[in-house]
This record gives structure tokens, C-alpha cells and sequence, in this order.
């Protein structure tokens, strides 16, 4: 399989980093390794705080992968595709450390959907984010809920409507998808990482206890988030929905 996880555990910070060669665009087995990850390193009792990020410059997380997209032929196959967001969404929710995303280029879909999930998210000024679904044939169903809790109805309407559109990172800081913005890598790679660390030495059980505060209401999301998968699972075989992704990719 391409890609990979990778993930490294030093002074409290454990730094989980996810790969693949197509702008980071996420197969399933990768979804559920890094949901794994991520809820392995949440169970550790040496890690107080865990920073997400991927590898490259260019794009932080393209979501789906369409080759695999293309490749669902029945419903079955289709919910477990689009159910490896929803681990990696709900492994984010449910373990008991802040996860602090390192977003350092553009994010799409499912990668809206990961940076929406985590408790923090930090961005370079060129990280803009576009839920691409409709255009598709699909929609927004698996990262709707991380998407609209963190930057409202609202704003999160208007990303799943217009679906060709780029909406900036300013535009995401705005509607608070991003604590802070920076010009450059290493400007994020600093903050980033003098955050991590603040978090690192701050009161494990105060962490926790917030953390469950701050999810409050998403009890269900982890059968919420199965069906929204079943969803998207059904329209993924649909001919319109096949005609659209491979016109996309004839595109890319």
C-alpha cells in the first residue's frame, strides 16, 4: 500500500503523521491506521498531548481517495470506505488529549473534516480548505458534523454549496476552523511546537476533564457518524456519481 504513518512519542508530545503520494489523499486502510494511532497515543500514559500533521507542502489532507472511491462497487464496501473518517474523526473526539492540527497546506473534504476535529487547529496563510463532495456527486456527510460544530451552520452551508470554490485560510480563521494563521512552515513549525510543549507540562486530569467539556453533545457521533457513512456509501455507486468522479480525475 502507499503511504504511511508515522508516529513518534518525546516529552509528553506525541506527533502522529500521516502520507501518501496523492496530495495526501486518504485510502481506508490508512484512515483506520491512523485512527489507531491516534487512539493508541491517546491511551499512553506518557503523552499529555498529541499534534497531528502530514508530510509534503503542498496539501495537508486532498480527502478521499478517488482511485478507491472509484473502485466501491456495492454498498457494503462503500460504508467501510467513508466509516474510516469517521474513526479517525471520532478517535480525535474520544481520546482524552487536546490534538493540535498541523495544517501546512491546503485541505479538502475529509481533510476539513480532520482539521475540524481537532481540538486546535494552526495554518499556513496558503491552507485553503474546499468541501468538494457535491461537485462529485456526494456530500459532505461523514465530516458535516466536525465541520459544522467548529465554524457553524452557516459558513459550513456555504462550503458544501459551493463546492468548486476555495475559501481562504483567513476566511477559515475567520470563522474559527484555525486558531492562527502564520506566512510560513517554520513560523507554524514554531508555534506549534511551543504550544505542544506548554500543553506537554499543563495538568494532565484538567486536560481531560476540558476535553469532555468541550465535546459535550457528541455522544452519538459514533453512530451518527456510521450512518452519515452508509450515506455516503449509497450515492458513491450511483451513475451520476461514477461519471462525476471520473471526469474529475480525467481533470487532475
Amino acid at each position: 500500500m502507499e503511504g504511511h504513518i508515522k508516529s513518534n512519542i518525546s516529552s509528553g508530545i506525541a506527533i502522529i503523521t500521516f502520507f501518501h503520494p496523492q496530495s495526501n489523499s486518504m485510502p481506508g486502510e490508512l484512515l483506520r491506521q491512523l485512527a489507531s494511532e491516534i487512539t493508541k497515543a491517546g491511551n499512553d500514559t506518557n503523552v499529555n498531548v498529541i499534534v497531528l500533521k502530514s508530510e509534503g507542502d503542498k496539501a495537508f489532507c486532498a480527502g478521499a481517495s478517488f482511485d478507491e472511491l472509484i473502485s466501491i462497487k456495492d454498498l457494503e464496501t462503500g460504508k467501510k470506505f467513508f466509516s474510516g473518517f469517521a474513526m479517525v474523526i471520532n478517535a480525535i473526539r474520544t481520546v482524552p488529549k487536546f490534538v493540535i492540527a498541523r495544517v501546512q497546506g491546503k485541505a479538502v473534504g475529509g481533510g476539513v473534516g480532520i482539521a475540524c476535529a481537532a481540538d486546535y487547529a494552526m495554518a499556513v496563510d496558503s491552507a485553503s480548505v474546499k468541501l468538494s463532495e457535491l461537485a462529485v456527486g456526494i456530500g459532505p456527510f461523514v465530516v458535516g458534523p466536525p465541520v459544522e460544530r467548529k465554524i457553524g451552520t452557516a459558513a459550513f452551508t456555504a462550503l458544501t454549496i459551493n463546492a468548486t470554490e476555495w475559501q481562504t485560510a483567513e476566511w477559515a480563521k475567520e470563522k474559527g476552523l484555525y486558531a492562527s494563521i502564520f506566512k510560513t512552515v517554520e513560523e507554524l513549525d514554531i508555534a506549534v511546537a511551543e504550544l505542544a510543549e506548554k500543553l506537554s507540562k499543563s495538568n494532565p486530569e484538567a486536560m481531560e476533564m476540558l476535553k469532555k467539556v468541550f465535546w459535550k453533545g457528541t455522544e452519538n457521533w459514533d453512530t451518527l457518524l456510521i450512518e452519515r457513512a452508509e450515506m455516503s456509501g449509497k450515492l458513491v455507486l450511483s451513475e451520476f456519481t461514477i461519471n462525476a468522479i471520473n471526469k474529475f480525475k480525467a481533470k487532475a
